[in-house]
């Protein structure tokens, strides 16, 4: 495969790079457009939707993304992430540290450039910024200069349906679990909280639901004295990929046997972030451990000290998670929280003992659990896949880009 260099400014509409809308901009009021932020772009250049604020300003429109749109990451730590634009994520405006290249569909398919991003060639160009432990700026010049080894149009064409067909198979993965956790959030709701028979059922708090509240351990590093358990540990940051069945990077560390013994999480398990959150997001995001999740790590697993985990009744894990859910999607867990500055932390024993709930007949929570659990199969079984196909992918997109493997030779 024959490559020639191309600039990335030579491969826009105007040769340009554009900053992004300032944060004066982000509302706490009703969603307009979605406000897209560095933090909210995953290192792969998909995003984490969870924490997306909306934005209210005369001139957003200025900033909206448009097809073949690809934003860049111009300062900090996170410099250099990249995201293309897919009107299938919806509506945004970027933010003020993203520079956005307008890609020209004539001189380059403009998915290529996005897969260029992805390459190690990138990444290296990238690190060549750095400065010891420190990253560095990279301004809508220095991108615009960024050279790219360009193959024909045709084998860009070609290379792009390969990983895009992986791709589109691991988004409709995706989105059939967004679907699924949406459909047992409304059935939750309908069964529990809109259904007139509710008035006459008991009412409690969660302690008649939850038999146990598990700390959780840090432990160490590596091996030291003691502390030769070696465990998964599931933190805050771990909570949105778990809900959505992925596996997530859970860092691995070393904890006393006498700890993994009583903080080991089982099936059915929840686990809670108590310590976090920021001013428009609470402490309390949670997940549910499935066995399925389990299965996929060669290790045990506990949760990080900044976590607890609750251990429900026997049937009442789902009932649970999803009453948790609704209560968290209506704010109520910013009454619960102490502290007004720094890190804020969830005074769970209290919302667990004191805040109010319906408890539903043993036999609708039963149905409820069963249903849930047939959605948690599809939705883990999806994101197994979403897995291995993203490994694929990954195997794939260096040998491609380097012209290792020709495309002229590859069939679908």
């Amino acid at each position: 495969m024959k490559f020639k260099t191309m600039k990335l400014s030579e491969l826009t509409v105007d040769g340009r790079g554009h900053y992004g809308i300032g944060a004066s901009a982000v509302e706490k009021s009703d969603e307009l457009y979605a406000y897209l932020r560095i933090t909210d772009i995953y290192d792969d250049g998909t995003l984490n939707k969870a924490g997306l604020k909306s934005v209210d300003d005369p001139d957003a429109e200025k900033y909206l993304l448009k097809p073949n749109d690809i934003v860049f990451a111009r300062t900090g730590n996170s410099v250099g992430k990249s995201y293309f634009y897919d009107e299938r994520d919806g509506s945004f405006v970027y933010a003020g540290f993203l520079i956005k290249f307008s890609l020209d569909p004539a001189k380059v398919n403009p998915r290529f450039v996005k897969y260029y991003c992805q390459s190690q060639r990138y990444k290296n160009w990238v690190a060549s910024f750095s400065t010891g432990s420190t990253r560095g700026n990279i301004n809508a010049q220095t991108y615009g200069d960024m050279e790219i080894l360009t193959p024909c149009r045709a084998q860009q064409d070609f290379l792009v349906e390969i990983l895009s067909a992986l791709d589109d198979k691991i988004e409709l993965n995706r989105r059939i679990n967004a679907n699924l956790e949406q459909q047992a959030a409304a059935i939750f709701k309908a069964w529990f909280v809109d259904a007139p028979e509710a008035d006459g059922w008991k009412k409690g708090t969660f302690a008649d639901l939850i038999e146990k509240i598990v700390s959780g351990d840090w432990g160490k590093e590596t091996p030291s004295g003691n502390n030769v358990e070696m465990v998964y540990c599931i933190r805050g940051t771990d909570i949105p990929e778990v809900r959505a069945g992925n596996k997530g990077k859970m860092p691995t560390r070393y904890i006393l046997p006498k700890n993994y013994a009583a903080k080991q999480l089982t099936d059915g398990d929840i686990v809670v972030e108590i310590s976090g959150g920021s001013p428009t997001q609470s402490t309390g995001r949670a997940a549910v451990i499935s066995s399925a999740l389990l299965n996929r790590y060669d290790k045990g697993m506990v949760c990080t000290n900044f976590c607890k985990a609750l251990k429900p009744a026997p049937g009442y894990s789902m009932f649970t998670y999803y009453y948790w859910q609704y209560l968290y999607a209506n704010n109520v867990f910013f009454a619960y929280e102490n502290g007004t500055t720094g890190i804020k932390n969830l005074d769970i024993s209290g919302f667990i003992e004191t805040e109010p709930i319906v408890v539903a007949p043993r036999e609708l929570v039963a149905r409820f659990e069963t249903l849930c659990r047939e959605y948690f199969a599809t939705i883990y079984a999806n994101g197994l896949e979403i897995e291995k196909l993203a490994a694929v992918r990954d195997a794939l997109l260096p040998r491609l880009m380097s012209g290792e493997i020709d495309v002229s030779d590859v069939s679908l």
